[in-house]
């Protein structure tokens, strides 16, 4: 066992959700030919000047409430100087001493999810706004270039203090965290397009000290299940180079995905390095009492809030909570339709096992083969006896991409359920009568044979004859074992 413990702060990087750039009227939808979104102010031109987005300001304060933090009344944009090529002006504009926000805090589950599980509280040291850079493009051959699309677009960078202390609760810490955002309408959530990057500050130290070891920044990886491997892999490599002696020394490192290690990209800049100071074209970002209640009021149910009313109101299981507020457009789908049925359990479980499988969650968007309206109808003729739940299914598959009336499709289909006992007596009597000898069997004692009649009858029926008032015919016509 290791003399070690690991000390994970975590820095995150969510994409606002606006149409234009934060200091200009460039558009941030992504995909575009590189350099077709890009104007004289984010291309760094001299004399262009920036022009701060409203609609960024008060998505950053939704995401500051949303986690607890206490949004400033007075913050101010800096100049963060350093060279590289896809930052135009030589410097990026961004928050230092007096960010947006600051103290907010985020509760993670650090066991299975269940409402009595083990909770942790990750402390957030501070919510500042900044732009981001653009990118570089090495897959055309053996040409580089530079893509400012991205310059400009707005970010907030969320900042943890040193609480986390394993691979594990950093993932529970980045799931909670996107879900948050997500829920609120900050942040699309998409890894795999860079709106929602990671940087982990990894250091070890003796269990029971309380001087903290160096810290190595793994920088820029972008999925959940690889910053806990490249976090496991940091903290195993500082462990063997101290164990043996050696020093463990302040950078960045990246993560390689397929030799599944860190490795060096460059020594760690201080903050000294960028030569901050505030940046002289954009005046102090002054908020008033009303412009942050206004957005307080805005906000919508948190998904953690959302859950526990879930279990305690509609009796739904913890496990389908969390699958239902895993994203909040199928939240809404869920509660309109428990709405319209009249039960929870039931609209859950049929989402849960037919709809879920043909629907499309993509960041902040979600499709649904299939509206609440029409699921509500569907199970309400289920639940009426007028269907089987075998047919329920065939039923769905027809409305499935349709806004058809389920009644409608029932009819067209021939497939209302015989419900008549003295219809379904006469079914059962032919296929008794068919099969006498198994008949016999059944009152000698076999009872096993009781199945087998149930199948003949219902494949009398064509799946039609309700399986309820089935068994009660038979039961009669069979009588006692």
């Amino acid at each position: 066992m290791s003399d070690y413990e690991a000390v994970i702060g975590l820095e995150v990087h969510a994409q606002l959700l606006t149409h234009t750039k934060i200091f200009c009227g460039c558009s941030t939808a992504f995909g575009k030919e590189p350099n077709t979104q890009v104007c004289p102010v984010c291309l760094g031109l001299p004399g262009a000047l920036p022009v701060l987005n409203r609609a960024a300001v008060e998505l950053a304060i939704r995401a500051s409430l949303a986690l607890s933090a206490t949004v400033q009344p007075v913050s101010v944009f800096a100049r963060k100087n350093y060279f590289y090529a896809d930052l135009p002006k030589g410097y990026q504009i961004s928050q230092f001493d007096r960010p947006i926000a600051l103290a907010g805090h985020l509760d993670i589950s650090t066991s299975d999810g269940t409402p009595d599980g083990a909770r942790k509280k990750v402390r957030i040291q501070r919510i500042h706004m900044e732009e981001d850079a653009g990118k570089n493009i090495h897959d055309r051959g053996d040409t580089s270039i530079v893509d400012l699309n991205r310059a400009g677009v707005p970010l907030i960078e969320i900042v943890t203090e040193p609480d986390i202390s394993s691979a594990e609760e950093a993932g529970a810490y980045l799931r909670a965290l996107r879900e948050i955002l997500v829920f609120v309408g900050v942040n699309d959530g998409n890894l795999e397009e860079g709106s929602f990057r990671c940087d982990a500050n990894v250091s070890i130290k003796k269990k029971g000290a309380t001087e903290l070891g160096t810290r190595v920044e793994l920088k820029n990886i972008n999925s959940f299940k690889f910053v806990e491997k490249a976090i496991k892999s940091e903290i195993l490599r500082q462990d063997l180079l101290l164990s043996d002696g050696g020093k463990v020394v302040r950078e960045t490192r990246g993560w390689d995905d397929v030799k599944e290690t860190t490795f060096t990209l460059r020594n760690k800049e201080a903050a000294e390095d960028y030569r901050y100071f505030p940046d002289p074209d954009l005046p102090e970002l002054a908020l008033s009492v009303r412009d942050i209640e206004g957005v307080r009021h805005t906000l919508p149910e948190l998904p953690a809030d959302k859950r526990a009313r879930f279990v305690g109101d509609m009796h739904l299981t913890a496990a389908a909570a969390d699958v239902l507020t895993s994203h909040p457009r199928l939240a809404a789908f869920f509660e309109e339709t428990a709405m319209l049925t009249g039960d929870g359990v039931r609209a859950a479980n049929f989402i849960q096992s037919e709809v879920l499988r043909d629907a499309e969650l993509h960041g902040s968007v979600a499709t649904f083969p299939v509206s609440p309206t029409q699921v509500a109808g569907l199970l309400a003729l289920s639940d009426s006896g007028q269907i089987s739940g075998k047919q329920a299914k065939e039923v769905y598959a027809k409305l499935r991409g349709t806004k058809d009336d389920p009644k409608a499709v029932v009819s067209a289909l021939g497939m209302s359920q015989l419900t008549d006992p003295a219809a379904v007596r006469a079914l059962c009597e032919a296929v008794i009568a068919e099969n006498a000898k198994q008949a016999d069997a059944y009152r000698s004692g076999k009872t096993s044979l009781f199945g087998f009649f149930v199948g003949a009858v219902m494949k009398r029926s064509n799946g039609r004859a309700n399986p309820g008032v089935v068994n009660e015919e038979l039961k009669r016509l069979l009588g006692a074992s």
